[in-house]
């Protein structure tokens, strides 16, 4: 099992709360829809990012087919506009 865990920031004038929602309302619901991705949770974070991205996947092989999967692409559409920075880690279990 691999768990990836991504922090991001949002833009400079993007309501943080309502972003946030929009983001879970789109990704978490992949869960069962993408091969190899099992769980999937968006929540918003403090100390300096704004939200953070904690999923689980059968494998490495999983976690990059999800990166490219067709679903994944266009969930991407309807928020990575007010996507700032991002960091992420990834690790087996």
């Amino acid at each position: 099992m691999v768990k990836h865990i991504v922090l991001y920031t949002l833009k400079d004038g993007v309501e943080k709360d309502e972003a946030v929602k929009l983001i879970a309302s789109v990704l978490e619901p992949l869960v069962g829809k993408i091969p190899g991705l099992l769980h999937m949770e968006i929540r918003r974070a403090y100390n300096g990012m704004d939200y953070a991205l904690y999923s689980e996947f059968e494998s490495r092989e999983a976690l990059a087919a999800y990166a490219v999967h067709p679903l994944h692409q266009e969930a991407k559409t309807h928020f990575f506009h007010l996507l700032g920075s991002r960091v992420a880690a990834d690790y087996d279990l």
